[in-house]
């Protein structure tokens, strides 16, 4: 039985490009030092003095950074290629979140975290690009879900150390999250030499009409939903740590524990879960079924009483909505996009969910600060209700073309 246990994660990682494995390392090292967005609501509250509403204008001014830099990335990548926009995007966002540490005030907080989300968030399009071109149609799925294996494995270490080093000093977070920003540069730099990499660009053959993301109905209906069901699951760590610490009194490494044992069940399940289901249904069933596991994890945070076992089924149910949903989004809007238009597709498809970031925190503060907590629960259990039928609509859409 060990020996079929072994085989069966073997199957699930094997067939992988080299640079598959090395864009994945990149982003291990790079999110590894996740730990400043986490715990900015509790920082901007409990160190700054900031109000709930405040804290959550902060998050939002993240979410606009974040669209702007998508809008910007996708671009860019398209015109010049996804390497250089790799390293700058990563070298800068290190250098921001240092000088993020030493604002103080709710207006250079928030025109910091603006300029900084810019430069990091510009990072994803570029890097989505990437995999993309260095995996095939066999496996593009699997390739995705590696790199975000690498993401989990690295929240799973940010999260856990960052609660660790917030109940000691806030101001540690910025730096670390920084220097790894940095790190990460420096490892792609080694790891794929520019001079190793190949051109990215493809120019437009004769006869071939380059289709725009902006103008294919069915892919912006997708992003419709996909942007409601991320304002739901954003609040998983924007709002919900905030919960926990005021609601449920957890402490900061207790809450750095649940968020790492997100990461760490990603790590141990996503790859295996993902080879075992891909080509089996289509992808819009699985996410569905997510979506729907998402809502049920909502609706727990108001039934279930206070306590450490209530805390960690809650994160089981929204990690395994997350990974049954989200490695087949990826699988969609690849499938949706050519050579000619990767970047711009990988931009909406990133633009939706920083719109969700720039939703999420504001809509949920103001949510709280009027209604209480149960009452933020409830309108995401129902938003996360119809993101499910939206989604089903679409594939009883895409099954009939």
């Amino acid at each position: 039985m060990f020996t079929s246990f072994i085989q069966l994660y073997k199957k699930a990682y094997s067939g992988l490009s080299r640079n598959s494995w090395f864009l994945s390392i990149v982003m291990l090292v790079n999110r590894s030092g996740t730990m400043v967005v986490p715990f900015m609501s509790i920082y901007c509250i409990k160190q700054l003095h900031f109000s709930i509403v405040e804290a959550g204008t902060v998050m939002s001014l993240f979410g606009v950074g974040s669209i702007s830099g998508a809008f910007i990335g996708g671009k860019l990548t398209d015109k010049f290629g996804f390497y250089d926009l790799q390293v700058g995007a990563l070298i800068s966002g290190g250098l921001l979140f240092l000088v993020l540490g030493y604002q103080h005030t709710f207006l250079t907080v928030s025109i910091g975290t603006f300029i900084l989300s810019l430069c990091n968030e510009s990072f994803r399009p570029a890097n989505s690009t990437a995999i993309a071109h260095y995996s095939t149609p066999e496996n593009k799925t699997r390739s995705y879900s590696l790199n975000r294996l690498a993401v989990n494995l690295g929240w799973a270490v940010g999260a856990g150390l960052g609660g660790l080093i917030a109940a000691v000093n806030y101001h540690l977070l910025f730096w670390v999250d920084g220097l790894t920003n940095i790190t990460a540069a420096l490892f792609l730099l080694r790891l794929m030499p520019r001079s190793s990499v190949v051109n990215s660009i493809k120019k437009i053959e004769k006869g071939i009409v380059k289709i725009s993301a902006y103008k294919d109905r069915i892919y912006l209906v997708f992003i419709f939903f996909s942007t409601l069901f991320a304002m739901c699951f954003f609040q998983f760590f924007i709002m919900e740590p905030v919960f926990y610490k005021l609601q449920w009194h957890f402490s900061e490494s207790f809450i750095g524990f649940l968020m790492a044992l997100n990461g760490i069940l990603i790590g141990v399940v996503e790859m295996v879960l993902v080879h075992n289901l891909e080509g089996r249904r289509n992808g819009l069933l699985y996410i569905i079924t997510g979506v729907l596991m998402g809502a049920f994890g909502f609706v727990m945070l108001v039934f279930l009483p206070a306590g450490t076992v209530a805390a960690i089924f809650i994160v089981l149910l929204m990690t395994f909505s997350e990974m049954l949903a989200m490695p087949f989004m990826n699988t969609f809007w690849i499938s949706r996009s050519t050579d000619y238009n990767r970047g711009e597709y990988a931009a909406l498809y990133t633009m939706s969910w920083s719109a969700a970031q720039v939703v999420a925190p504001l809509t949920g503060g103001l949510i709280i600060a009027y209604g209480g907590f149960s009452l933020l629960w409830w309108a995401l259990c129902g938003l996360s209700m119809v993101a499910a039928g939206g989604y089903y609509l679409l594939y009883r859409l895409v099954k009939s073309l």
